[in-house]
C-alpha cells in the first residue's frame, strides 16, 4: 500500500487513492487505557494516593453509603463517558469508577477465596500487601462486570472497551494455599476471565482488554506460565481483545526501566492488540518490530507528571513508532490508567492526545 511510502518520507511521490483517504479516516484512533479519574465526591483521592492499589476490600475509600453507591458510581461513570466524547476519543470505556483498584472488583468475586482472612505477600514495589487467600478451587461464582458493559453500551455511541485483570497478574496478588503451584492456579483463574470475557462481548463490548502488568515485575516467572494461562484465558473468543502490560502507575512506582522484560514472548498469542507505555520511558520503539501483526496500543502520555502535553509533543511520540508498526494498526492512548491526575488535566491530556494523533493523521495523508 502507498501509505508504507508515506512513513518513509516519500510523500511528494505518492498519490492517493480513494481506499487510501477511507482507511485513513479511521487510522490512530484514541483511547483510554482503562480508568479516569473518580471525582472526590465518590472516593477519597487523598487515601486512595498515599497507598498502593488494593488487592482485597477496600470499601472505606468510598465517600457515598452502601445503599447509594451505585446510583453514585453510574453519576460518575455518566461524567468520565462525557469527558470522553467531548475530548474527542473513539473508543472509550467506562473509566473503571466502581472499581477500588483495576483487579479486585474482579478478582474478589471468584469463588475459592478467603476475604476474611486475607493473606499477606511482598508487592512488586516490596511493600507488605493484603491479598485474597486461597483456600479453594478459583471459580466464577456469576457476570462480574456484564452490568458495567451494559451501562457502558447504553450512554454512549461510540466504540467501547472493558478491562478485566490477568490469570497471571491475579495469581501474583493472591496467597495460595491450595493449589500444587502457581501454574496451576493461574489456569483456573483463565478459566474464570475467559467465561467473564465471554460474557463481556455478549453484553455489547467492542474490546476486552486483559491487564497483565505483573509480566513484567516477574518475567522469570511469566516465562515459565503465563502464556498457557493467556492462552486459555481466550480459548475460544472471537471479539476483538488487548493486553495490557507496563510498570507500574507513575504515581505510584518511581522510575522505568529502559525496556520491558516480557514482550516479545506475546507474539505467538491469539491476543490481537499490545498496550504498552512508550511516553515516560522513551521506549526504543525498535522493541515493537517483533510484534509485526499485533495491533499495539501506543501510550503517548508521561504519567509521571502533572505537565500537559502539547499536540506537537504527543505527534512525535506517535512518529517514533511509525518505522515499526503500520499506522492501521496503532490505537493512540496514555501510558497507562488517569486515575490518579486530577480530572482538569486528564481531560486536557486527553484532548491533547486527540490533537497529536489528528496532526500525524494529517500527515499520512499529505
Amino acid at each position: 500500500m502507498c501509505l508504507i511510502a508515506l512513513w518513509l518520507g516519500a510523500r511528494s511521490e505518492v498519490k492517493l487513492t480513494a481506499d487510501d483517504y477511507e482507511i485513513m479516516a479511521g487510522m490512530l484512533p484514541t483511547a483510554l487505557v482503562g480508568s479516569y479519574p473518580q471525582p472526590e465526591w465518590l472516593i477519597d483521592r487523598a487515601m486512595l494516593s498515599k497507598r498502593m492499589p488494593p488487592r482485597v476490600s477496600a470499601s472505606g475509600l468510598w465517600r457515598v453509603a452502601s445503599e447509594w453507591l451505585e446510583q453514585a458510581q453510574d453519576d460518575a461513570t455518566r461524567l468520565a463517558i462525557r469527558d470522553q466524547e467531548q475530548a474527542g476519543l473513539d473508543i472509550l470505556t467506562d473509566g473503571e469508577m466502581r472499581r477500588e483498584s483495576y483487579s479486585n472488583r474482579f478478582a474478589n468475586a471468584l469463588d475459592g477465596l478467603d476475604l476474611d482472612n486475607p493473606g499477606t505477600i511482598t508487592s512488586r514495589s516490596g511493600q507488605s500487601v493484603l491479598v485474597p487467600r486461597v483456600v479453594g478451587t478459583v471459580r466464577r461464582k456469576h457476570p462480574v462486570q456484564v452490568r458495567d458493559v451494559e451501562f457502558l453500551r447504553a450512554n454512549t455511541a461510540r466504540a467501547i472497551k472493558i478491562t478485566v485483570p490477568g490469570p497471571f497478574t491475579m495469581t501474583k496478588q493472591a496467597l495460595n494455599t491450595c493449589y500444587k503451584d502457581e501454574a496451576a492456579l493461574a489456569l483456573d483463574y483463565a478459566a474464570a476471565v475467559n467465561e467473564e470475557i465471554r460474557d463481556l462481548f455478549a453484553a455489547g463490548a467492542d474490546v476486552v482488554q486483559i491487564d497483565e502488568p505483573y509480566l513484567q515485575a516477574y518475567p522469570d516467572d511469566a516465562r515459565k506460565f503465563a502464556i498457557p494461562a493467556l492462552n486459555r484465558a481466550l480459548r475460544g473468543i472471537t471479539g476483538t481483545t488487548a493486553l495490557h502490560t507496563c510498570f507500574g502507575y507513575a504515581a505510584l512506582v518511581k522510575g522505568r526501566p529502559a525496556g520491558y522484560s516480557f514482550l516479545e514472548e506475546l507474539a505467538g498469542t491469539p491476543i490481537q492488540q499490545i498496550s504498552i507505555e512508550t511516553a515516560q520511558c522513551g521506549l526504543d520503539c525498535s522493541v515493537l518490530e517483533p510484534l509485526k501483526g499485533k495491533g499495539i496500543i501506543l501510550g503517548v502520555l508521561d504519567l509521571s507528571t502533572n505537565e500537559i502535553e502539547t499536540a506537537e509533543v504527543v505527534a512525535g511520540r506517535v512518529r517514533r513508532a511509525l518505522p515499526f508498526v503500520d499506522a492501521a494498526r496503532l490505537v493512540i492512548a496514555p501510558d497507562c490508567g488517569l486515575k490518579y491526575l486530577a480530572r482538569d488535566v486528564a481531560f486536557h491530556r486527553m484532548r491533547a492526545m486527540v490533537d497529536g494523533a489528528r496532526l500525524v493523521r494529517a500527515e499520512l495523508a499529505g
